[in-house]
């Protein structure tokens, strides 16, 4: 993170919320790990944690919505930090319960004074306090479906019409508004050192509450406080990971003593996932472009106990230049995607890219499937994921891979749930953030055939 994304906490959650979000608008900063630094750097209480998390985000997800609503109230134009302020201070007095109005309305005119003036401070006041009196207007004016759909849910029309035309308007409206409400905090049982049971009464004596997922066994739900913060997460038992993105290692569902391959590991959420799945039994090498981030791998197998992965600084397009040819049982690309599964985690996700970034994307996805083809053995497990909803990306991309790769072949996902299982179609599962709560993924698995077949 630079240094001009430094959050400066003097108590005022409403404050830190404001920098937070223009220096996420600014410096193009992450919106989830630039919150997570300034909770971390000034140690925040819980109770100011969760409001100024709330807040932050609400601002973010609704920020079309909030600028609708705001449009008729304001005259000329207002300074850029301004417009963030007015989008806060709305945010809470329309979608917060908890807050009174005026509360919030006299809160941010203490703002304007302290980083403008007067006269700054003065409108804002009026800005709000006639949004008070006369109410926000509708969504139901607006008369085209896609601007209004677009609008209500706070995401660009381009993007709106692209999950309209891939899914039809009902799926795309249920996604779009799930997008706006906050993840469950999910972690994965490492039950290389715990069982499920174990675990959860590690994390409930810490005074948090943790139940088992009704989806993913190896998954528990937990609420009241940080996991991230307990003895279990700092022993090894468990790892903070949403669920659906613990699919990909139970598809790939390697043995013990294989010889597996990560291509795009960093950070290693999944390739310690594997390594568990395998009981730290084999080898598996997890390559990341990357060579910073390869030491967030090494650090999370040395949390989890894990002695079973090697790390290198490879562009997993250029396996084969690397690696031994056809030496792999299984491989795993969870492929570099656009991230419109994960926008409900990084609300800026949806104002920064560009529909000419997901044509691009299927490029590298492609290369990366082709490479792996390469370096996996007759007969091995080929699983192709991404964090995204899109059907170029997902659909697209198997249907471009298959068409030029004859030796491989779609097969069913393995090692899934039944509800997930039911999901599936020609070896391919999409997940939606409206199915179960989680993030939206994508997974498909192949299988390089032989000569003979």
């Amino acid at each position: 993170m630079s240094k001009k994304s430094v959050v400066i906490w003097d108590g005022n959650v409403r404050d830190a919320a404001l920098s937070i979000l223009l220096a996420v608008d600014k410096n193009q900063a992450y919106s989830n790990l630039l919150l997570n630094e300034t909770i971390k750097r000034h140690k925040i209480e819980a109770k100011d944690r969760a409001l100024l998390t709330e807040i932050t985000y609400g601002t973010l997800q609704y920020k079309m919505t909030l600028d609708y609503y705001l449009e008729p109230f304001i005259r000329g134009s207002v300074d850029h930090w301004v417009r963030w302020l007015l989008r806060l201070s709305l945010y809470q007095m329309h979608y917060l319960t908890r807050i009174p109005p005026h509360a919030a309305v006299n809160e941010a005119v203490e703002i304007a004074k302290r980083r403008g003036h007067q006269g700054i401070a003065s409108m804002v006041n009026g800005i709000l306090r006639s949004i008070l009196r006369q109410g926000v207007a509708s969504t139901d004016d607006i008369k085209d479906p896609i601007e209004r759909l677009a609008i209500e849910t706070s995401h660009p029309e381009w993007l709106v019409q692209r999950f309209v035309n891939n899914y039809g308007i009902e799926v795309a409206a249920e996604m779009l508004r799930e997008n706006n409400v906050p993840p469950v905090q999910t972690v994965r049982v490492n039950k290389t050192k715990a069982s499920v049971e174990q675990a959860i009464a590690s994390i409930e004596a810490e005074g948090l509450s943790a139940k088992r997922s009704d989806l993913m066994p190896e998954c528990l739900h937990v609420t009241n406080g940080q996991p991230a913060r307990t003895k279990a997460f700092q022993e090894g038992l468990i790892t903070i990971q949403d669920e659906s993105s613990m699919i990909p290692a139970n598809v790939l569902n390697p043995s013990p003593g294989m010889r597996v391959l990560d291509m795009c590991a960093a950070p290693g959420g999944k390739t310690t996932h594997i390594a568990e799945i395998m009981k730290n039994e084999g080898s598996i090498l997890a390559t990341d472009l990357h060579p910073h981030k390869l030491d967030l791998i090494d650090h999370n197998t040395d949390r989890l106990g894990i002695d079973i992965v090697e790390t290198a600084p490879i562009d997993g397009r250029k396996a084969p230049d690397f690696l031994q040819l056809e030496s792999y049982d299984a491989i795993l690309v969870d492929a570099p995607c656009s991230g419109l599964g994960v926008m409900r985690r990084k609300p800026d996700i949806k104002y920064t890219k560009r529909e000419e970034d997901l044509e691009n994307l299927q490029k590298i996805q492609l290369a990366l499937l082709d490479a792996a083809t390469k370096v996996l053995k007759i007969d091995g497990k080929l699983v192709y994921s991404t964090c995204t909803v899109d059907k170029r990306e997902n659909e697209g991309t198997v249907e471009a891979f298959l068409s030029t790769h004859p030796e491989m072949e779609a097969i069913q996902l393995e090692s899934l749930p039944t509800k997930l299982a039911e999901k599936q179609a020609n070896g391919m599962l999409q997940v939606f953030p409206q199915d179960f709560g989680s993030d939206g993924f994508f997974v498909a698995a192949f299988r390089k055939k032989g000569e003979s077949n």
